[in-house]
């Protein structure tokens, strides 16, 4: 089983925490760090890294505007085992998460665990209401997934042009037919932001809803709702709309014995969690307008293509499909390589329910991850 590791760090303070994490983790697995970081700190992670993992820069021909996706691909062209990890710098499996994905693997295209946040201070627990309501209608969207790595060749990648790109992946995997497997008990603790980070990243998240429009729509309707009870001083509705969102949180709290992992006091976060995202969406909007949200010096306008869209592709001329960059590391990839180049494709995040809501997507608060700023 092999280990992806994407990230871009603009300071080393978390240096130390990984470096410890990546020699127990290679008891277990290989591992393939891709690093987007300044060349001194590259070279800092070279020498502290040694014999640890294979330590790469991204592929010079993928230029995604989502960094994190020229990491993931490059990791994957690097892969060697079928069954194929990928995960945030802020996420921490252990031996039986790895054992378990590995066994999923078997029988699945794509698993998606369920991350929570170890330590949970107050902004954690904020945040983790967020999962708690994604739990109680469907699944959450973490900062990790597990792939098949020859499923992965024969789709061809997935665009990194997005800023969902976790969604964007899933989406890919369906629209060719992939085998989704979401195993609500597979837990594996992440570290949280700090505050600052979790402040700034309220409308980047936001903007992920962008792709899931029925879950935008139920959040730009909030304020408006809430405005005109308050307005006419009718506020049993209001209540009565907290009480619904806690009981939704509780209820994702407790299935597949998430109250072992989960705080009981992030429920109550709720109404708080869906009067942020509300504001947030505005704001949202407000970037989509404006010509997308910034990202790393530039804007992303797209948060992740359709499932409609994807199929469509899918079954699309392959020269249409995919670009140069994309032809080029296919051609390349060796055992990575699609045996069938007809079967390939170029597919161009949060929420409540399986498809329509969901997402999840915190960095350390140490150090960005791979698709910094965010």
């Amino acid at each position: 089983m092999d280990y992806v590791l994407p990230l871009r760090w603009d300071d080393d303070s978390g240096l130390e925490e990984l470096t410890a994490y990546l020699r127990a983790l290679r008891r277990h697995v290989r591992i393939v760090v891709v690093d987007g970081s300044p060349q001194e700190l590259f070279d800092r992670h070279a020498t502290a890294w040694r014999g640890l993992a294979e330590h790469v820069r991204p592929a010079p021909d993928l230029r995604f505007a989502n960094g994190k996706v020229n990491g993931v691909i490059t990791g994957l062209r690097l892969a060697r085992a079928e069954h194929v990890v990928i995960a945030d710098d802020d996420v921490r499996y252990d031996e039986h998460a790895l054992a378990r994905m590995d066994a999923l693997l078997a029988r699945a295209d794509l698993v998606r665990p369920q991350n929570h946040f170890a330590p949970s201070p107050w902004h954690a627990r904020w945040d983790t209401a967020r999962t708690l309501l994604n739990r109680g209608l469907g699944a959450d969207y973490p900062g990790t997934l597990g792939v098949r790595r020859s499923f992965f060749a024969r789709m061809g990648g997935y665009d990194g042009d997005v800023l969902f790109e976790n969604l964007e992946l899933i989406r890919t995997v369906r629209a060719h037919g992939g085998r989704e497997l979401r195993p609500l008990d597979l837990y594996v603790p992440r570290l949280p932001p700090g505050a600052a980070r979790f402040w700034g990243q309220r409308v980047r998240q936001a903007y992920d809803d962008l792709a899931q429009p029925a879950r935008l729509a139920l959040f730009l309707s909030v304020l408006p709702a809430v405005a005109a009870c308050v307005l006419r001083r009718r506020y049993g509705p209001v209540a009565a709309g907290a009480g619904v969102a806690v009981a939704l949180a509780e209820l994702g709290r407790r299935r597949a014995g998430g109250a072992r992992v989960f705080p009981r006091t992030a429920a109550l976060f709720a109404p708080v969690w869906v009067l942020e995202r509300a504001v947030c969406s505005w704001l949202a909007l407000g970037a989509a307008l404006c010509g997308g949200v910034p990202y790393a010096g530039r804007r992303l306008r797209r948060s992740a293509h359709s499932v409609r869209w994807l199929r469509r592709s899918a079954h699309s001329s392959p020269r249409l499909r995919w670009p140069a960059r994309s032809a080029r590391w296919l051609r390349r990839s060796g055992p990575l390589a699609a045996r069938k180049p007809a079967a390939l494709c170029e597919p161009s995040q949060k929420g409540l329910a399986d498809e329509r809501p969901q997402r999840h997507r915190a960095t350390v608060a140490r150090s960005a991850g791979i698709d910094s700023p965010s």
